[in-house]
């Protein structure tokens, strides 16, 4: 009967420390740093912004492997062929205990795909790769790559671009925001094209460029 007792308080100790005995609250073993997300894509800046935004320093697990998984998929996208593929899902940051989070795809695009001279509502144009937009709700960035995994791209440059998806209603069209958003883009992005070996990082800089495009 006492040992009994005994595992039941040491259950209910291990309990307390680690969940909160039915508070609702997801173990912390399975909370992790913004720096962490992305298959730890994500620079200093990206995950500070990756916070700013979210609004905690806390995520929902995340499980590992999306980068090595899209970078295979657009390897054989190109290798098939066409104008574009659909978007292959990166990775997802999920605030821990809150319903806001962070969705980064990846896809072939098209010329006629470019947003151009279009005034898209709640976007703004950015100087940076081939295209660059950002918004409160939402982010793009094309770029091209040449590179010896993508065979014929140097005939034929590959295009690849990255959508970021913000699913948090109440965010401001704000400078801040729109940075905030491109900069954690640019940071997924740049370890893309670095695994699938673009020449000149499909040039986009190692720091990402902020400096709004006359619209």
């Amino acid at each position: 009967m006492r040992k009994g007792i005994r595992a039941g308080v040491s259950g209910l100790a291990a309990c307390l420390l680690l969940t909160g005995c039915g508070g609702g609250e997801e173990p912390e073993a399975q909370r992790v740093t913004a720096a962490q997300q992305c298959d730890d894509t994500l620079s200093p800046e990206a995950a500070r912004a990756l916070e700013t935004v979210l609004r905690t320093d806390k995520f929902d697990h995340d499980p590992r492997g999306g980068l090595d998984r899209v970078v295979a998929q657009l390897t054989e996208d190109y290798a098939e062929g066409g104008l574009r593929s659909r978007s292959r899902s990166l990775c997802r940051a999920d605030a821990a205990g809150r319903s806001d989070r962070v969705d980064i795809l990846f896809g072939r695009y098209d010329d006629s795909d470019l947003i151009g001279d279009a005034d898209p509502v709640g976007l703004h144009p950015y100087g940076m790769g081939r295209e660059a937009w950002s918004g409160p709700q939402a982010a793009y960035l094309f770029v091209t790559c040449v590179s010896p995994r993508l065979e014929g791209s140097r005939e034929r440059p590959a295009r690849f671009d990255g959508m970021l998806r913000f699913r948090r209603p109440d965010l401001p069209d704000t400078p801040a925001v729109r940075e905030a958003n491109l900069t954690v883009l640019h940071s997924v992005t740049l370890a893309l094209v670095k695994k699938l070996g673009c020449e000149n990082n499909a040039g986009l800089p190692e720091k990402p460029v902020l400096k709004p495009r006359p619209e």
